[in-house]
């Protein structure tokens, strides 16, 4: 977003509910979907950073992390939520978490940490407290997700569905990335892909000292009948599995193509993959060592 670019309206997500029941999934999620996010937020800063955003006026999407301990704590909250109701363009969703007795005990214990309301008690007191004094604000809540029988990711996949937008594929992106084996392989690549069996430019004099990104070293790989087959084989695997990449609740995925220096043509197969990809999704193209051959060269 432009520095100087005013938004129009916001949207504003509490995240509240039982310690354990999983509010640092939430918020990694909502961080992944591109949310500005606050954990644990002191009561006596709510209403300084209220005023701050509505000052900045450059922020869309906020979450926020409210962990109710204290009676004093909900009452900020709630004094935040009416200032809020009565401001037009802000949509406002309270999700509280929760999740059964049982299973918060068996959280704590596989952790080993101690309830935030029990810190020299026993688990079950702090978890009846704490549920005592969020009755009312999960009865107000918009959105009640129950994580009892809900896997991290399961968690995850929910609020995706509830908050990611329709029309945005997402927040979901690629990373295209060429490469030279010959300086090793990409440590975050999801994906490689070796074309180093495919017609080799460094052969030909003229196209040596060129890359990939040239019409003439685009051409050679290309119009090979073999780069060809492979190519529309490769396009089709892959645009097949990233709606799976997707469900699984992936934000990112990165696919590396190489060939023994990186030059041309990995470069040119990456250009051509990365430009159809982008007809359906956020991606972005890394040539990492197109330079490299230069770079010794002028060294030498």
């Amino acid at each position: 977003m432009e520095e100087n670019q005013q938004v129009d309206s916001l949207q504003l997500v509490v995240i509240t509910g039982m310690s354990g029941a999983g509010k640092t999934v939430a918020i990694q999620s909502f961080e992944d979907m591109g949310f500005f996010c606050i954990d644990n937020l002191p009561p006596s800063l709510i209403p300084k950073f209220w005023e701050l955003i509505k000052e900045s006026g450059k922020i869309a999407k906020i979450a926020l992390v409210i962990d109710l301990r204290s009676r004093g704590f909900f009452e900020e909250l709630q004094n935040m939520l009416i200032e809020i109701e009565n401001t037009k363009m802000i949509d406002t969703t309270v999700m509280f978490l929760d999740a059964s007795d049982k299973e918060l005990v068996s959280r704590y214990k596989e952790t080993r940490r101690a309830h935030p309301m029990a810190m020299d008690g026993l688990v079950t007191e702090g978890i009846d407290k704490e549920r005592a004094l969020l009755t009312e604000i999960k009865a107000e809540a918009q959105l009640v997700i129950d994580t009892t029988k809900l896997t991290p990711r399961e968690l995850r996949e929910q609020i995706i569905h509830h908050f990611k937008e329709e029309e945005d594929v997402s927040t979901f992106r690629v990373e295209l990335v060429s490469f030279g084996f010959k300086y090793g392989l990409p440590i975050d690549a999801d994906i490689v892909m070796d074309v180093r069996f495919l017609p080799n430019p460094h052969y030909v004099d003229e196209l040596r000292p060129l890359t990939g990104k040239n019409q003439e070293v685009y051409d050679y790989v290309m119009t090979s009948e073999l780069t060809e087959d492979f190519y529309q084989k490769y396009e089709d695997l892959i645009l097949s599995i990233l709606p799976g990449y997707i469900k699984e609740g992936k934000m990112s995925l990165t696919i590396a193509i190489g060939c023994t220096g990186g030059q041309h043509r990995s470069v040119a197969l990456t250009e051509r993959l990365g430009a159809r990809i982008m007809e359906e999704y956020k991606a972005n193209i890394t040539h990492r060592d197109i330079l490299k051959r230069k770079e010794s060269v002028n060294r030498s």
